[in-house]
């Protein structure tokens, strides 16, 4: 094998997209889509130095995506960022060697993105408290359900530096009666960081190969907007950064039940017309579910950003929720066992998304109003057959 680059680099592709022209004739605020190439000076970071520190919390597929971005763009500015960003690693041991090492050594996350070489300067860290030491800017990409446990440990007194920011990547939402909570305000109101989200149409393979897309970025304040630009945006990974944290976190989450549907319908044998139908009627219920639950939020986010209508698309028509949900329509076997046949040890996350929705709509005795979830709800969890989706939506 050889040896990795002292540089960090990116795939071949980053050039023939640099050179394109994907100029829009649509103006937009500055703010939101900056027009000049000069990068917009960021906000001091509260570390001595003046440099703003990069931690990334989670290393499957797309925490390792994220991390490969991160640490490309911390090397290229090394004046506005520590070059070394620290990627948490959940220890394993791999052919008799701990995991952390195989991957500071090879710089390739097998398991998650085979052939992907990661930067020499992304470095696994199998310790929580040493991965956010002196971190002022920290990615969330961890599966939900250890999302508790990560949060107990980094709300110990010290364990953070004060004044960092957070930016959720966790897909999902967190329901407590009549009360729901998206990852980003569950990690604001537990660490005291501010938190963003990104969500958008990225599947993290195709992302770390340099493929292009776009993303959105959900931050509650002008300063989080320039400081998480400056973390992700890439040539071939675009950010759009608006203000509205609520739509883009739920966006995410919310387009995994749809994805489940989708699923159903290929499983199914049904073709294009029943899938865009269900497309259709998944963006409604995803921006109304927003609008009335989430005071704030913007109905463009949905229609207009990566973060609604184009990770809804990505979804529907490939990621593991529609895998795995064809799997079950064709199969009947139960979500459990498809999970661990299919996901290499990854978490189905719109199950978990389905079943939270239903009884955060129940509680609110508003099931009747979004009956494209509640099918989905019914199929994977109560026993309804798949060819009863379509019935009465």
């Amino acid at each position: 094998m050889s040896a990795a680059s002292t540089a960090p680099t990116s795939p071949d592709v980053v050039q023939n997209f640099s050179d394109l022209d994907i100029a829009s004739t649509v103006t937009t605020p500055a703010v939101t889509r900056p027009s000049s190439p000069i990068p917009a000076e960021l906000p001091r970071s509260p570390l001595s130095s003046g440099k703003h520190k990069i931690a990334v919390i989670g290393s499957g597929s797309w925490g390792s995506a994220l991390a490969k971005i991160a640490a490309e763009n911390a090397w290229k500015r090394n004046g506005e960022f520590h070059s070394e960003v620290r990627m948490w690693v959940r220890e394993k041991i791999v052919n008799g060697k701990p995991l952390t090492h195989v991957i500071n050594r090879t710089h390739l996350n097998s398991r998650y993105l085979p052939d992907v070489k990661l930067p020499r300067n992304l470095v696994a860290t199998p310790h929580l408290k040493d991965v956010v030491k002196d971190a002022t800017l920290i990615v969330f990409v961890v599966p939900h359900q250890f999302l508790h446990t990560v949060l107990s440990e980094l709300s110990r007194p010290g364990v953070l530096t004060p004044g960092a920011r957070a930016i959720s990547a966790i897909k999902g939402v967190e329901v407590n009666g009549t009360d729901i909570e998206t990852f980003a305000s569950l990690i604001e109101g537990r660490v005291g960081t501010p938190c963003s989200a990104l969500s958008g149409a990225n599947i993290a393979l195709e992302v770390a190969q340099g493929q292009f897309c776009e993303t959105t970025i959900g931050c509650p304040s002008h300063e989080d907007s320039l400081l998480w630009q400056a973390v992700f945006d890439a040539p071939t990974f675009r950010v759009t950064a608006v203000e509205d944290v609520n739509g883009v976190s739920l966006g995410g989450a919310l387009k995994n039940v749809v994805a489940l549907a989708a699923g159903f319908v290929d499983g199914l044998g049904y073709g294009g017309n029943t899938k865009a139908a269900i497309l259709r009627i998944g963006l409604k219920e995803m921006t109304e579910f927003c609008l009335e639950f989430f005071e704030g939020s913007q109905r463009e986010t949905f229609s207009n950003e990566s973060a609604g209508i184009a990770d809804l698309i990505t979804t529907c028509y490939g990621g593991r929720n529609r895998k795995c949900a064809e799997e079950f329509a064709k199969s009947g076997q139960p979500f459990e066992v498809i999970e661990k046949k299919l996901l290499n040890g990854q978490k189905l996350q719109g199950t978990a998304t389905a079943e939270e929705v239903h009884n955060f709509l129940r509680a609110r005795k508003r099931v009747h109003a979004y009956p494209l979830f509640e099918k989905v709800y019914q199929i994977s969890f109560e026993g309804m057959a798949p060819k009863q989706l379509v019935n009465g939506l």
